[in-house]
């Protein structure tokens, strides 16, 4: 296993997700989000091909699967019931539809094209996520 640098993955990384988003606007005319990209591998949009999302999905995957055999592999921890981790995911599907994108649509190709819509979006996503780990953190006791 190769010894991580602290920020050469996040820099690598980085750089290839905006390469594979600016690759994927030049070659598809489209911006690449992961809520629209799973909708189309299950079928459920018309936006983009099938098979190009599941390849995006397999890309997802297999991305991860090759930097787990690389790096030293984090230690995780479920402590939620898994019916709450269930309905969390179904809450954030739900809101990525209903915001037309997702954080990887809005905050990474909108905030890049200066999409007012994606820069109000990601505003949005961002304090809720502070206003969720302060609730779960200093309200409820750190229950998350």
């Amino acid at each position: 296993m190769l010894e991580p640098i602290p920020f050469v993955w996040p820099l690598a990384g980085g750089l290839l997700v905006g390469l594979s988003a600016g690759l994927y606007l030049l070659l598809n005319g489209r911006v690449a989000g992961i809520s629209g990209l799973t909708a189309a591998a299950t079928g459920l949009s018309k936006g983009a091909p099938r098979t190009l999302g599941l390849l995006f999905i397999a890309g997802l995957l297999g991305g991860a699967a090759l930097a787990s055999a690389l790096i030293r592999r984090p230690e995780v921890q479920i402590t939620s019931d898994i019916w709450l981790l269930v309905l969390g995911g179904l809450i954030v599907g739900f809101g990525t539809r209903w915001g037309s994108g997702c954080t990887s649509g809005h905050g990474v190709c909108g905030l890049a094209r200066l999409s007012s819509r994606s820069i109000v979006a990601t505003g949005v996503f961002m304090a809720v996520a502070a206003l969720t780990v302060f609730v779960t953190r200093h309200l409820l006791g750190g229950l998350a």
